[in-house]
Order: C-alpha cells, then structure tokens, then sequence
C-alpha cells in the first residue's frame, strides 16, 4: 500500500470512526461524564434517552458520514467536484433514509434538498445554509487533493453551493478540506495541519453568499489556545464546550474539532475519545477531527478491531471502494 493510499484510507475510516464513536455522547460534558462514568473508550449503542441518536446501535454512524460516502461515490463517477453532483448525492442521500422523516436530517441540509427536489435554482437553493453539514461532510474533497490546499477550498466551495452556499459555511468547509489536504503531504507536521486550516478558512470566507458569522480563522487559533495550557484536560474541554462551543453553528463546531485534533497530538483514537467527552455536537467534531487525524496518520493508526466493528456495523457502506476511487482521483489530479 502506497503512502498515499495508505493516509486517504486513514482519513475516510478517521471520519467514519470519529462519528460512530461520538454518537452516543449527550448534549453537554457533565451529562456524557455521568451517564458514561468517565470517558467513551469504545463503540457504544446510542442511548434510549439520546434526542437523536437514540435508534443507533454500537458503530453505527450518522448523517455526517452517509453523506460524505454519498458525495464520495458522484465524485469518484465524474472525477471531480461539482455543485450539480453534490446536488444529487445529497437526494439519492436523503431519498434513501427516508429524509423527511428523519430526526437527524439539518437544518440547512433539509431545506435546501426539499427546495432541489421541488426543481429550484441550483445557485439558489443554498444561499442560507451556515450550519456545519458543509463541513461534516467534506472529508472526500479534501482527500482527492493531497498537498493542494488551493485547489481544496475551490473544492469545498464548489460542494457548498447545493445547500451551504454562504461564506461562513464556505469557511469552515475549507478549513477542513485544506486540513486534510495538508495532512496528507508526507511528513506535514501537526502545526503544518492547523495552519492549513486557518489559511483556508480565510480563504473560504471569499465565497458564497455574504452572511453573519464569527471569524473561522480567529475561533481556530482560539481553540488551539485554550487546548494548549496546563490545565487538566477535562477542564481544557470544559473551557471550549464554554467558549468555543460545539452546537450546530459552523463557527463553534470546526474551531472545536481543531482543538481536538491539537489536543489529541493528532492520533485519532484519543481524539474520538475527546471528542465524545466535549459532548454537544460532538459525532460531528469527531468525525472531522478524524478525518484529519487519519489521514495524518494513516490506516496503521486504528486498531485493527475497531476498523472490523465499522465494517460490520456499516454493511451498506463500501469503505475499499470508495477509498480506492478517491485514490484513484487524487492520483490523476497530481499527474
């Protein structure tokens, strides 16, 4: 297995892992604490009592992830990003789970699919989406462009315009998409990844419909601050749950995810650990935390047991076949 095909398969299992593992969390790190005893160590079944999660059972992953592998497949069948294929990974997505009915659906996701499948304009469609579903979904843009952060945020902004077609959605997705890209350089450092992240998220803030929203960027480096003192870590956690945040707002969660990933030294079990103790929206910190971990560590970074558990818990979901069709496009966009 070649380097490269090595990290991409870290970075697709990172973001799969990440958010199986931190969907049993609850709404805020007290709740996860007590409910648990102590840290999330392994795949669990959602709770009884969780508000969304509660129908999901021990690897299972969520929204974040299906919709990731539904925009991986249109990618690998065009060979590159386009707002009219994220477009119909997004129906085929939502069709298929029955999207109407479901409680995990977004906020900005729903709206703008409903409003595709009514036959609205494209370009239209996604102007108001600032929730972070651009974000949790974008591992596979940033996965097809190793060391090419450039043409990642281009990408990313590209997979906003269906649904999250809004600068600060535009932002946060970049952020991610260039992290990975980053990470997937032979030898990238953890600095070199955080970095990637806060150029892009500048960069990202230059497309998409002009919208309110925090600095991406500055919310990053505050992250990154806050996770790097010598308190302990529950309470490095406490402090970005508090000030941070990990809700739905694209501002709060990629910031945080970040952190994670800083907090973490990059290795992706303890940053799906961490992230489930942060709690909140922390299936989606995780996933991206993740992703970005993984494909900085590659494959040999996850306990073989546990890549078994996603595998089994996941039968719809074609992990090899996906990775080796995003390794095949990112090896034709870097001859």
């Amino acid at each position: 297995m070649t380097d490269l095909l090595q990290k991409i398969k870290g970075g697709f299992y990172g973001q799969a892992f990440g958010d199986a593992w931190a969907m049993p969390a609850y709404l805020n790190p007290q709740q996860t604490w007590d409910r648990y005893g102590g840290y999330i160590e392994t795949f669990l079944d959602g709770p009884k009592d969780h508000p969304v999660h509660h129908n999901l059972t021990a690897g299972q992953v969520t929204d974040d992830t299906e919709q990731a592998a539904a925009i991986a497949e249109i990618i690998i069948q065009e060979g590159k990003v386009t707002a009219k294929g994220v477009a119909q990974a997004l129906v085929n997505w939502y069709q298929r789970i029955g999207g109407d009915d479901s409680p995990y659906v977004g906020p900005s996701s729903r709206r703008a699919i409903q409003a595709i499948m009514r036959g609205e304009d494209l370009e239209q469609v996604g102007r108001f989406g600032d929730t972070n579903g651009a974000a949790m979904r974008i591992s596979p843009v940033g996965l097809i462009n190793p060391g090419n952060v450039q043409q990642a945020i281009k990408d990313a902004a590209t997979s906003c315009i269906p649904s999250h077609n809004t600068d600060v959605a535009v932002s946060g997705a970049a952020a991610v998409a260039g992290a990975i890209a980053a990470a997937l350089v032979p030898n990238s450092t953890l600095e070199d990844v955080v970095n990637a992240a806060v150029t892009a998220a500048d960069a990202g803030r230059q497309y998409g419909n002009v919208w309110l929203g925090a600095s991406i960027p500055r919310r990053i480096l505050w992250a990154v601050d806050l996770v790097s003192t010598d308190k302990p870590v529950r309470e490095r956690l406490q402090d970005v749950y508090d000030l941070v945040g990990t809700s739905l707002a694209m501002s709060e969660v990629v910031p945080a995810a970040i952190g994670i990933f800083v907090i973490s030294e990059g290795d992706p079990t303890r940053a799906a650990i961490l992230s489930a103790a942060l709690s909140g929206d922390a299936d989606t910190v995780a996933a991206i935390a993740c992703a970005i971990a993984g494909a900085w560590k590659g494959i040999e970074a996850f306990q073989p047991a546990h890549l078994k558990t996603l595998e089994e818990a996941n039968p719809w979901l074609d992990f090899n076949g996906l990775v080796d069709g995003l390794y095949q496009v990112a090896l034709q966009r870097t001859t």
